[in-house]
């Protein structure tokens, strides 16, 4: 289907413009909500284990997880081995979770309006379907 990527970026840039907005009331963007969310759903984690889930530099996610510290979502636990830095959520962290998580829910029940339920789960399991193709095309490269 000619044109899908460019429908689907069209998407994409709108769709993070609009979670920009949402978060900023918490002082946060969408990349910082994604070690948020990580972190919420997945438990305690490493920098190296949030960095290879959003297939980002752990650079990047240091960063990320330093500005959250400011805002005192998250804080370092001590790990097994004293150089991994293992990242939870504060009390706070948590609280903001739980704000920003109802906006969000709320955006997409906003945004689905008018689509019938059958059509959702369409593009909810293509999605991934499509995310797994190109991580085999990627795999193809590497062999």
């Amino acid at each position: 289907m000619e044109g899908f990527f460019q429908r689907y970026l069209g998407l994409y840039r709108t769709l993070i413009t609009s979670l920009n907005e949402l978060l900023s009331a918490y002082e946060l963007s969408y990349s910082l909500w994604q070690v948020v969310f990580y972190i919420k759903n997945n438990g305690p984690s490493t920098l190296v284990d949030i960095a290879n889930q959003y297939n980002v530099e752990k650079p990047t996610i240091t960063r990320r997880v330093h500005r959250l510290e400011e805002l005192q979502l998250v804080k370092q636990i001590a790990g097994q081995d004293r150089r991994e830095k293992i990242i939870q959520l504060t009390e706070l962290g948590e609280e903001v979770y739980q704000a920003c998580r109802k906006r969000i829910t709320d955006l997409e029940f906003t945004i689905m309006d008018g689509i019938a339920k059958e059509e959702q789960e369409v593009v909810f399991h293509t999605l991934p379907r499509i995310q797994e193709n190109f991580k085999k095309k990627e795999g193809d490269k590497i062999e």
